[in-house]
């Protein structure tokens, strides 16, 4: 690498490796390229959605005990990309918001569970006459 090229971002290095991974000479991986997008971090659209976790993918259960791998970031920031402590930075402040989320989510959960003990002792004898209509 040159003086004047700059140093490969995660975004840029992780297409290519996706694109070794699917046909991407039939018109269905060209497709499936297309549509590929690749971000550092977690993209404003994306940090509010939840977060799925696929077994299957998981390191403990894919990566061979012993064997050696690397983080794209890791290889990125070691080459010369000067993110990858921003996009760190980023990714704590997300995961604060989510926590302070799910706390709040958790304490609304709490006082539904209530509210409906509450409804229900005071309610008394009427609930078997709406048990049957109840939606």
């Amino acid at each position: 690498m040159g003086p004047s090229t700059s140093a490969p971002r995660p975004r840029s290095c992780g297409a290519p490796s996706a694109g070794v991974m699917i046909p991407h000479k039939t018109k269905r991986g060209e497709a499936a390229l297309a549509r590929l997008k690749t971000y550092e971090g977690v993209p404003p659209p994306y940090d509010k959605t939840k977060r799925l976790v696929i077994p299957d993918a998981l390191k403990v259960l894919r990566l061979q005990p012993g064997h050696k791998y690397c983080l794209l970031g890791e290889l990125s920031k070691e080459v010369g990309w000067n993110y990858h402590d921003t996009i760190r930075e980023l990714e704590e402040k997300r995961k604060e918001k989510a926590k302070v989320a799910y706390e709040r989510r958790k304490q609304l959960a709490k006082l539904r569970l209530k509210a409906e003990a509450t409804a229900e002792e005071k309610l008394g004898s009427q609930l078997d006459i709406l048990t049957p209509i109840k939606y």
